[in-house]
């Protein structure tokens, strides 16, 4: 993988959002980051073993939106050249499910550093639930296990991130929790629909098409948890 084609920090973008309906004025939004009249966005779905009903759910969201769409499966026929599938995108979207399983198929074939490579390339990555959380060093899960857990993720971004805060009981207490245990670092909650637009590893925007939801900073201090709304800004088509 050539250093030759990385691009300033300044142009590596992420958008991580906090699971939910990602609106179709959302979704407009991060395919517009690609500056293109007709952007290609290829849909990850590993998390929900590539199931047909979560296929279709993500090309409902760009039904009406100017791009090319198209996914990569893992769980059918893999495609041989995983870097071509990728390096030819404006847009990868990762849709939630299993995030666990997710990132061990990832792994398994190498799919982690290709993205990191297509991060660096400029290639705008997002996703939403575990599409949004992976991108972190940390997140909160509940794929294999009964309560909330801390899940390492893939570490791109720095810090932890909590979705779904809003609209599942539990959560907000868990990453407090979790936090203050040192069993994530300090980082982001993202309610249902939030997305978060990191421009290299800061914040530049974010957007909802849900009025009144938020994203909030949450980190440790003294011992203590200080959660810091973040006003998001509302997005329409």
């Amino acid at each position: 993988m050539s250093k030759s084609k990385h691009v300033p920090k300044s142009r590596r973008q992420i958008v991580a959002i906090g699971g939910g309906f990602t609106s179709p004025a959302v979704m407009d939004y991060v395919l517009g980051l690609a500056h293109k009249k007709m952007p290609t966005i290829l849909f990850i779905n590993t998390a929900t073993g590539d199931s047909a009903e979560s296929l279709l759910r993500v090309y409902n969201k760009v039904a009406g939106l100017s791009c090319r769409a198209s996914h990569l499966p893992f769980f059918d026929r893999t495609p041989p050249d995983l870097e071509k599938v990728i390096f030819s995108q404006d847009v990868v979207f990762v849709g939630g499910g299993n995030t666990k399983s997710m990132l061990a198929v990832w792994r398994e074939y190498g799919l982690d550093q290709i993205l990191l490579e297509a991060w660096k390339r400029g290639i705008i990555l997002a996703g939403s639930s575990a599409g949004g959380i992976c991108w972190f060093e940390g997140c909160v899960t509940d794929s294999y296990a009964v309560n909330y857990t801390a899940l390492p993720a893939l570490g791109f971004l720095k810090g932890s991130c909590c979705p779904h805060y809003d609209g599942e009981a539990g959560r907000q207490e868990t990453y407090h929790r979790l936090i203050k245990e040192s069993q994530l670092t300090d980082g982001f909650a993202l309610d249902e629909g939030v997305g978060v637009h990191f421009i290299g590893e800061l914040v530049h925007d974010i957007v909802t098409g849900k009025k009144g939801s938020r994203a909030y900073r949450v980190t440790r201090k003294n011992g203590k948890i200080v959660e810091k709304p973040l006003k998001a800004r509302f997005v329409s088509i």
